[in-house]
């Protein structure tokens, strides 16, 4: 791309930016939490409740006492890595699956998609259910739930992906030269459906962290001491009326970091899926 096309996309896709701009301010005040919060998300102090936000605490405090700008840095955090491990899980399992259905067809394809259909029947909230109801609620169990519903969404991604480029000449060319199915998935069509993989990967992220913010508000996801941006949500429902901000702080950061990559979805899928660049350089 030259410099002059980057500038021109930089004008056109501005969502682009604004969207990695957000989700990477959202990912750093997460990571800092590791290491740093204005005040440990544990320390309780009763006298101190219900204090509007001000220099001693940015956002106010909790029900408890708590400092809610901690308790929403440290809630980022664990809304970003239960939604990432769940993404992991399903593109790391789905996409190989999704390949070989392309790759091979037949007996596979078929079982990969009635395997499909058959989680696609059990929303991610029943799956928590049923795990919980065997290991209790946690951070855990939501990631496995979240994670095994995100399988079939990538599979089908994959082998739709897949299934659009089995009939182009340098795959037919790579079957000549003596390539088996194998080889040609993993050189020729996995490269060639990363941008869809990468688009769809933002797409269940922000649907993760909205999967989370709602086990945990049921009870089936983060448990304290932990805390997370659900959970947050769920411990100040019955005070909305009496103090507001107890539940818009924690809800404006879900909608902001789900907007956030909702965008940088929509411009990556503009910047990288070859289909549109061409689009888009025929139009200029």
């Amino acid at each position: 791309m030259s410099a002059a096309t980057a500038r021109r996309f930089v004008f056109t896709h501005p969502s682009l930016w604004l969207g990695l701009a957000a989700t990477l301010a959202f990912t750093l005040l997460a990571l800092v939490s590791l290491v740093w919060t204005p005040y440990p998300i544990a320390n309780i102090e009763i006298g101190d409740r219900f204090l509007g936000p001000s220099a001693a605490h940015w956002l106010g405090t909790d029900n408890l006492g708590r400092d809610m700008a901690s308790l929403v840095m440290s809630g980022t955090l664990t809304s970003f890595v239960v939604a990432s491990l769940s993404v992991l899980i399903g593109a790391g399992i789905g996409v190989p699956l999704g390949l070989a259905a392309a790759a091979w067809g037949g007996a596979l394809e078929w079982l990969v998609l009635r395997l499909s259909d058959f989680i696609f029947a059990f929303p991610a909230i029943i799956v928590a259910i049923l795990i919980t109801s065997l290991y209790g609620p946690g951070a855990t169990n939501a990631i496995i739930a979240i994670g095994i519903f995100n399988i079939p969404i990538f599979a089908r991604v994959a082998r739709g992906g897949a299934m659009s480029l089995k009939t182009l000449d340098y795959v037919a060319a790579a079957r000549l030269a003596g390539l088996g199915n194998g080889a040609i998935a993993y050189r020729h069509l996995l490269p060639n459906i990363l941008s869809l993989i990468i688009v769809q990967g933002t797409i269940q992220l922000s649907l993760g962290i909205l999967s989370e913010a709602g086990l945990s508000y049921i009870g089936l996801g983060t448990q304290p001491p932990s805390t997370s941006l659900g959970l947050m949500l769920k411990d100040a429902q019955g005070l909305f009326l009496i103090h507001p901000w107890l539940t818009l702080v924690p809800g404006l950061c879900i909608v902001l970091i789900v907007l956030a990559l909702n965008l940088a979805g929509d411009g990556l899928r503009d910047a990288i899926d070859p289909r549109l660049k061409g689009v888009q350089q025929n139009a200029a």
